[in-house]
């Protein structure tokens, strides 16, 4: 098992809370982490049995379960929620229960209704980069990274990255996102999620997603907003704050593991990446979902947003702490150029001061005169 550093957060957490909710993509750690913790009883109510217990008798189900206890995929029963609540208002003990769940949709508005003020929420993505630094597993190239992606099961069983991405996909991504759309016909939903994967860190653009698909654009809205609620896409929103109407306000979406990303652009070995026409945005996909866990791991919310403006200006990341602003500017090259400071200084002139600015690159550290740094890319958690 690889170490997550969202650890001290959850032990952080279950001592201020008589509830912890960890939520994120299917596989990515959550009952590894949950059962980490020895005290804990575990109960999966993926099991047909053990769901169907809770369903019938909710009140004799809970009853089993009178010590600290982990339910996970709590979304298969929602209703059980009330009944927790009813637990924890009664004994007023702080960590009582662990709660996973891979579906926001199906449990937002039950922990809203049920759990409020009773619970933490922890988001857990896959592996970052710094968590196999920490187990001495490293690649010489960010092809590597984002081929072999970061689901933490390809590490503990070497699974070859392709086949893996391809048993995940179909396993979890289409039989759960097809059961929430309610869709029959599985290639239409294919050809939707691949061609999400090739507009990648672009403004997205509902209409012409529409036409391509050939569902109305009320319906590509709503498969986008399942995809995010399930984990399999995250949404990065503009920043817009004070600066009139020339700016952008459509957002990016953006691949929670960039091996599932790679397997739907029909990536089959790490050194195609190099020749893809969009490496870049893949490149910028391994970058600020890197900035993102780091965030995530600290039991943060994101705070993270990109700027374009009518005139072509832009910042591809933009981390808000406060008033301050951090900026940051994404490219693959492995090489240094000037040309990279260029938009971080530009918008730290004429739009708005930034408190720190980076350009995360695949080459050497720099750090110039002027306060702007050059970081790899491998380092981006620890400037969030």
């Amino acid at each position: 098992m690889i170490p997550r550093h969202i650890k001290p957060e959850l032990l952080t957490l279950l001592n201020e809370y008589p509830i912890v909710t960890i939520l994120g993509p299917r596989q990515a750690g959550k009952t590894t982490l949950a059962q980490s913790l020895s005290d804990y009883a575990y109960v999966s109510l993926e099991d047909p049995e053990n769901r169907q217990f809770a369903i019938d008798d909710p009140k004799a189900f809970l009853k089993h379960y009178s010590g600290k206890t982990i339910f996970d995929e709590i979304q298969r029963t929602p209703h059980l929620l009330s009944y927790i609540q009813g637990i924890v208002d009664k004994h007023k003990q702080n960590g009582r229960y662990i709660l996973t769940g891979s579906h926001q949709l199906q449990l937002k508005e039950a922990i809203t209704q049920s759990l409020a003020g009773r619970t933490g929420i922890l988001h857990l993505l896959p592996l970052s980069i710094s968590e196999l630094d920490a187990v001495n597993i490293s690649f010489d190239t960010f092809e590597a990274y984002i081929f072999h992606g970061f689901l933490p099961r390809v590490y503990d069983q070497k699974q070859r990255p392709h086949t893996a991405y391809s048993n995940y996909y179909q396993t979890y991504i289409e039989r759960d996102v097809r059961q929430l759309i309610m869709l029959k016909d599985s290639s239409l939903f294919q050809k939707f999620i691949k061609l999400v994967a090739g507009r990648v860190g672009q403004l997205v653009n509902y209409q012409s997603l529409s036409n391509d698909v050939g569902v109305s654009s009320k319906t590509i809205q709503q498969w986008l907003a399942i995809l995010e609620a399930s984990f399999v896409i995250f949404k990065l929103p503009p920043y817009f704050e004070n600066f009139g109407k020339r700016v952008v306000k459509s957002p990016k979406y953006y691949f929670t593991d960039t091996g599932l990303l790679a397997y739907l652009l029909d990536i089959e070995k790490a050194s195609q990446i190099t020749r893809d026409p969009l490496v870049g945005n893949i490149f910028e996909n391994l970058v600020v979902l890197e900035a993102l866990k780091a965030r995530y791991n600290q039991g943060k919310i994101a705070n993270l947003y990109f700027y374009r403006d009518s005139n072509g200006q832009e910042i591809d990341l933009l981390y808000k702490s406060g008033r301050e602003l951090l900026g940051v500017e994404i490219k693959s090259s492995s090489t240094w150029n000037s040309s990279f400071k260029k938009s971080l200084n530009n918008f730290s002139q004429k739009q708005a001061s930034l408190s720190k600015r980076y350009v995360v690159y695949s080459g050497e550290n720099r750090v110039f005169s002027n306060g702007l740094e050059a970081i790899n890319y491998t380092q981006v958690g620890r400037i969030f």
